[in-house]
């Protein structure tokens, strides 16, 4: 697809009121999903977001250290929107070696992951399983900060088991020198159950002296609008699942004249369709073989699909699609029916 058919539809509305001070906008780091091949395409076929956050990588020390794992991040990979590589681990010296590689690899920053809600994560004391441990989290710091090459961000929830474990981690955290803190308004435990507490996230925010990113629910211009109207002080935002369901999310939030929908149906099923093929052929090219390209693109249409209207029967048999050639018959088949995009309904 052409530069000039993605830059279609993309001016800036003059009088949106977003058009002056926009938001900063974040990828989430979302494991099996947003790797550097979904961003490569996600910016050659939209705009909007200002920052990605790459999944995590697992602390290694320097006997264990395998470059195929930090592929993801690799600096001629992610030219075309900045990156933040993200470490999952509770190792301080780990952590350090690998933070110390990534900086010589060019990035003047890492985030710490203490927000996996994952039960066989957590089990082991790491994402949001060290958040119970607001000791063990000051130790780590003081002995991370001091010795490390990158600064440090952290991506954190309410707690593990309550969001009144919040507030003591605050504490922790505001006698650190930390870049910013990501806060998923949410217990580990819930995982993405029940909906994000605005409420609890105020409060975090106002006890905190780093700045704060929101992250959570934001998967429409509803949902958007309801936090830009109840935390007007924030200005940097993370979105995941949202970017997943709407890839045009971004450029609505920021007043891009895609945000149209009824009125630009035709091109909007045309970028969609173009980003679709880019992605699929892109995966296609980095997987060994056809089942792990389908598991994964049948991934991505298990968010996509729903924002269809009337798409609950030919994406049940798009997900069923066993073979490349029968996903791609499946897939024309869906692009054939001209379903309405309508992920706002």
């Amino acid at each position: 697809m052409s530069k000039d058919f993605i830059a279609q539809g993309l001016e800036i509305k003059e009088n949106h009121p977003m058009t002056e001070n926009r938001p900063f906008l974040m990828l989430a780091p979302l494991q099996g999903f947003t790797d550097v091949v979904f961003r490569q395409v996600y910016v050659r076929h939209f705009t909007g977001i200002d920052q990605a956050m790459a999944p995590f990588i697992s602390t290694m020390g320097s006997r264990h250290l395998k470059p195929s794992r930090l592929k993801d991040v690799a600096p001629d990979l992610n030219t075309a929107l900045p990156v933040i590589p993200q470490i999952l681990g509770n190792n301080p010296e780990d952590f350090i070696y690998l933070g110390d590689y990534l900086f010589d690899m060019g990035y003047g920053q890492v985030n710490w992951n203490l927000g996996c809600p994952h039960s066989k994560i957590a089990r082991k004391e790491r994402g949001s399983g060290l958040l119970p441990h607001p000791d063990k989290i000051d130790v780590f710091l003081s002995r991370v900060i001091p010795a490390m090459k990158p600064s440090l961000s952290v991506k954190i929830r309410l707690g593990r088991h309550s969001k009144e474990e919040i507030l003591d981690l605050i504490a922790v955290f505001n006698t650190h020198k930390l870049d910013e803190i990501i806060l998923h308004p949410r217990t580990g435990e819930q995982m993405y159950t029940g909906t994000a507490d605005v409420d609890a996230f105020e409060k975090a925010m106002k006890a905190c002296v780093h700045p704060m990113v929101y992250n959570g629910d934001i998967v429409d211009t509803a949902s958007w609008e309801k936090v830009r109207h109840r935390l007007p002080a924030v200005r940097r935002f993370m979105i995941g699942r949202g970017i997943l369901s709407n890839p045009f999310l971004p450029e609505q939030i920021k007043g891009l004249g895609a945000a149209d929908f009824p009125n630009n149906g035709n091109q909007v099923h045309e970028r969609l369709k173009c980003f679709h093929t880019d992605l699929f052929n892109s995966y296609k090219e980095v997987f060994s073989g056809p089942g792990h390209l389908i598991g994964r693109m049948k991934g991505f249409w298990s968010y996509l699909g729903p924002s269809f209207e009337n798409s609950r029967k030919p994406l049940k048999k798009l997900l069923k699609s066993n073979s490349e050639q029968d996903y791609l018959d499946r897939i024309n088949e869906f692009w054939d029916m001209n379903l309405k995009f309508r992920p706002d309904r």
